[in-house]
C-alpha cells in the first residue's frame, strides 16, 4: 500500500506549531497585564494575525516542515524550530520598527511569548516522537524495502533497520544478482510480487544494465529507488557528495576541517572563546603570576618548541611548574605527583591545569586550537615517529590543543605506552569531530580543573 498518510506528519506539526504560537501568545499578553477578563487590545490582535503570516513564511523559507522518515529527529526538529523562531522575532521586530509602532507594545510580552512557545513546541515534538516509535514498534505504520544483491552492504542495511526498528521499515525480500540473459525478467517478476516501497541497490553487486532496468520497474511499480555505493573505505574520511553540473562527484576529505566552512567556524570559536577567558580571567592570571614568581626562583612563563600543525615548530607557553635547573635530572617525561623537578606550586597548578592557561595567548596567535591534540616535544615527536607514524601523521594534519579527548583521559604522558594510548584517544576526535564535541570537552577539561584530577 504506497503513499499511506503520506505527507500527513508535516501538515500536522504545522498546524500545530500555529496553534501553539496564538495560544502562547494570548497566554503571555493575560500573564503579562494580569487581565485574565479582558478581551486582548485590538493592536495585540493585529499583531498577532501579522506574527501568523511571518510564521508561515519563516517556516517556508527554512524548510522547517521538510522532513522524512530518516531525518525525522528530536535535535534536527528542534534547531529547525528554534531558526525559524529567530528569524520570526527578527520579522516581527523589523515590522514594528517600520510601522513606528514600537513603543505600543511591551517586550516582555514578546519574551513571554517566544518562551512559551518554543518550550511547548519542544516538548509536543518529543511526546509526537515518542508516540510514532511506539506505534511503529509495535509493527504498525510501516515502509516496506527490498534489497537487490545479497553481500556485505545488504547486510549492513539490514543490521540498520534492526537496530532503529522505531524508524518502521520491514524488509520483503532480497534479489539475488546472477550473471544470466534472464535477469530483467526476473527482476520484474521479482518487484511485481513483493511491491516494496522502496529498493536498495547495492551497486558494487550490480552493471550499469541492471540499475537501469530497477530504475524502469520501479517507476512503473511506483516504487522509490535508493543507490548505495560501496563507501566502507573510506566513510571514516567523510565522504561527501558534491554536483559538479549535472554529474555526482564524491569527494573524501583526507584531512579534518578540509571546508571552509569548518575551518571558518573553528576558528572564530577559538578566537572569542579565548578572548574572553582572557578578559574574564585577567585577575586570576595576574594572581597566578604572583604566586609562580614567589614560589621559587626563575621566570613566571616556560616557553618550549612543540611539534605544531603539518610538523611546523612553535613555542606553547605555559606557567613555570618545575625548577630552573631541572634539566639536570636528565628525565624526559613527567614523574607524576614524585617528579623531583616540579615545584610544591607546579603540582597543584598542573593537578588544576592552570599551568596551560597562558596557552589561550598561542590560540589567539594562530598556533592552537582549544581542542585538538597536545602539542609534543622533539622527544614524543620521534618516539611516536618510530612506534605508529602514519597514525600520528594524521594528528599532525589540524592544530594542536588545549585540551584533548586524549589530555582528559589520560593527561600528561610519562612512557611510551601513555603515549600511545593518548595517540588512539586523540585520533577519535579527528573521526567524530564537531562544534558540540568542542564544548563538550571544555566542559569535562572544566570538571577535571575544578575536581584537580589532571596528571
Amino acid at each position: 500500500m504506497k503513499n499511506r498518510l503520506s505527507g500527513l506528519l508535516p501538515k500536522v506539526h504545522l498546524w500545530t506549531d500555529v496553534v501553539l504560537l496564538n495560544a502562547s501568545f494570548i497566554v503571555a499578553y493575560y500573564v503579562r497585564f494580569d487581565s485574565v477578563s479582558e478581551i486582548p487590545d485590538n493592536r495585540y490582535v493585529n499583531l498577532l494575525l501579522v506574527g501568523n503570516l511571518l510564521w508561515l513564511l519563516a517556516t517556508h523559507l527554512f524548510k522547517t516542515y521538510q522532513f522524512n522518515r530518516l531525518s525525522y529527529s528530536i535535535n534536527r526538529q528542534s534547531l529547525n524550530l528554534i531558526k525559524a523562531s529567530i528569524v520570526h522575532g527578527g520579522g516581527i521586530l523589523g515590522f514594528l520598527y517600520f510601522t513606528k509602532q514600537g513603543e505600543a507594545y511591551s517586550r516582555q510580552q514578546f519574551l513571554y511569548t517566544y518562551s512559551f512557545f518554543v518550550l511547548s513546541a519542544i516538548a509536543v515534538r518529543m511526546l509526537m516522537m515518542y508516540a510514532i516509535h511506539l506505534y511503529r514498534e509495535a509493527g504498525y505504520n510501516f515502509r516496506t524495502y527490498a534489497i537487490i544483491g545479497n553481500g556485505e552492504l545488504a547486510g549492513m542495511i539490514d543490521g540498520f533497520y534492526a537496530d532503529h526498528k522505531e524508524l518502521g521499515y520491514k524488509k520483503c525480500g532480497v534479489f539475488d544478482v546472477h550473471d544470466k540473459g534472464n535477469e530483467m525478467d526476473r527482476l520484474e517478476h521479482f518487484l511485481e510480487r513483493v511491491q516494496p516501497d522502496y529498493i536498495y541497490c547495492c551497486l558494487s553487486e550490480m552493471d550499469d544494465t541492471l540499475v537501469k532496468g530497477v530504475m524502469h520497474v520501479a517507476q512503473r511499480q511506483k516504487t522509490q529507488v535508493r543507490l548505495v555505493p560501496d563507501f566502507r573505505g573510506f566513510m571514516t574520511n567523510m565522504a561527501t557528495i558534491e554536483y559538479h553540473d549535472m554529474y555526482p562527484v564524491i569527494q573524501v576529505n583526507t584531512k579534518p576541517f578540509s571546508s571552509m566552512e569548518e575551518a571558518t567556524v573553528k576558528r572564530v570559536f577559538d578566537v572569542t572563546f579565548s578572548s574572553i577567558v582572557m578578559i574574564l580571567g585577567a585577575p586570576l592570571f595576574l594572581l597566578l603570576m604572583g604566586v609562580v614568581a614567589v614560589s621559587s626562583p626563575g621566570p613566571v612563563f616556560f616557553l618550549q618548541e612543540r611539534s605544531g600543525r603539518w610538523g611546523r615548530l612553535f613555542k606553547v607557553m605555559k606557567f613555570r611548574t618545575m625548577y630552573v635547573d631541572a634539566e639536570k635530572f636528565g628525565l624526559q617525561h613527567s614523574q607524576g605527583d614524585h617528579d623531583p623537578r616540579i615545584t610544591p606550586i607546579g603540582r597543584i597548578l598542573r593537578r588544576s591545569r592552570l599551568d596551560e592557561l597562558p596557552q589561550f595567548f598561542n590560540v589567539i596567535k594562530g598556533e592552537m586550537s582549544i581542542v585538538g591534540p597536545r602539542p609534543l616535544y622533539k622527544y614524543d615527536v620521534d618516539m611516536l615517529m618510530k612506534e605508529a607514524p602514519h597514525e600520528f601523521r594524521k594528528l599532525l594534519t589540524v592544530k594542536p590543543g588545549i585540551t584533548s579527548i586524549g589530555q582528559i583521559k589520560v593527561g600528561y604522558a610519562s612512557n611510551l605506552a601513555e603515549n600511545v594510548q593518548r595517540l588512539r584517544y586523540d585520533l577519535q576526535y579527528l573521526r567524530k569531530y564537531s562544534m558540540l564535541t568542542d564544548v563538550m570537552l571544555i566542559f569535562q577539561t572544566v570538571q577535571v580543573m575544578v575536581l584537580g584530577r589532571g596528571r
